[in-house]
């Protein structure tokens, strides 16, 4: 036999394929690292422009009063809209996530994740020519259209966070509650639920924080509105943020451009803190599942 003989004692030495791959390793890390403070640098970018062009608009009256001055309409509108489109999609949501993880077989729970993810992926646009159909069409404009549009975002994302809470809760606690004899949907109710409350609360505020946001829906359901005049009447057409900037965007007046920026921040500032709050009352919910 030619060469040395192999010495399973003696130190591992570097060869030229693991030269090799320790190269490639540490470029894929710097890409990685890269793509990640890219990302971050377009968001900050993005927050301290809006901040810059919009601080100034912002003042009690702006809060407040109506059109051309103020956007408290707006914002009234808007926090109506939200109200109910979560009051529809959090009960469908969260029994949704609690028939995939206590009743659901494989089949029916891989179907349903499906139509999830599928329902998460699709873009806002159709669900608003949907809903416009459905309910505007041949009909006067209204909140509660918007309302429906918005909650049809919000159920995947419940369904979806309340299933990833609701597996987090020990199966101890099942097995428990089985072992004492108690039925399953009273197991469910008294005690799966709320020991994952805290999660599924967070699913709630990610899903509001997302469609708060949305404004092709709101376009085709509550766009025909004053802006100058409250209203808290969800069968017709409410004032709301979305629209409205995307109203003052496409007009040729300066003073509306610093009062759409006036709106973004606002928008933006409670998107940024709603995303924030649900992030820590998640890891909240699961230090306390965990301990």
């Amino acid at each position: 036999m030619s060469g040395a003989a192999f010495d399973p004692t003696a130190p591992l030495t570097p060869s030229g394929n693991l030269r090799r791959r320790r190269l490639f390793s540490r470029l894929a890390e710097c890409g990685a690292t890269a793509a990640a403070l890219l990302a971050v640098a377009v968001l900050a970018i993005v927050i301290y422009t809006v901040v810059v062009r919009g601080a100034s608009a912002l003042s009690l009256d702006f809060l407040i009063q109506g059109a051309p001055t103020g956007i408290g309409p707006e914002l009234v509108g808007t926090a109506v809209i939200v109200g109910i489109a979560t009051a529809i999609a959090m009960p469908i949501g969260v029994l949704v996530a609690l028939f995939l993880t206590e009743f659901a077989g494989n089949r029916a729970a891989r179907l349903i994740r499906l139509t999830l993810d599928l329902m998460n992926g699709l873009p806002s646009i159709i669900i608003g020519l949907f809903v416009f159909g459905l309910l505007v069409n041949h009909r006067k404009q209204s909140g509660l259209a918007a309302a429906v549009a918005l909650a049809i975002i919000e159920v995947p994302l419940i369904a979806r966070g309340s299933q990833e809470v609701l597996l987090l809760v020990p199966g101890s606690l099942r097995e428990a509650a089985d072992a004492l004899g108690v039925s399953r949907w009273r197991a469910v109710l008294g005690i799966v639920l709320p020991s994952a409350l805290g999660g599924i609360v967070t699913a709630t505020v990610l899903s509001v924080a997302r469609a708060a946001g949305e404004t092709a829906p709101l376009i085709f359901a509550t766009s025909v509105f004053d802006p100058g005049h409250y209203s808290l009447n969800p069968l017709e057409a409410l004032p709301n943020v979305p629209v409205r900037v995307f109203q003052l965007s496409e007009e040729a007046n300066p003073s509306g451009f610093a009062e759409a920026w006036g709106l973004s921040l606002l928008l933006i500032s409670f998107i940024l803190f709603a995303s924030l709050g649900a992030r820590g009352l998640l890891a909240r919910s699961r230090r306390k599942m965990a301990s």
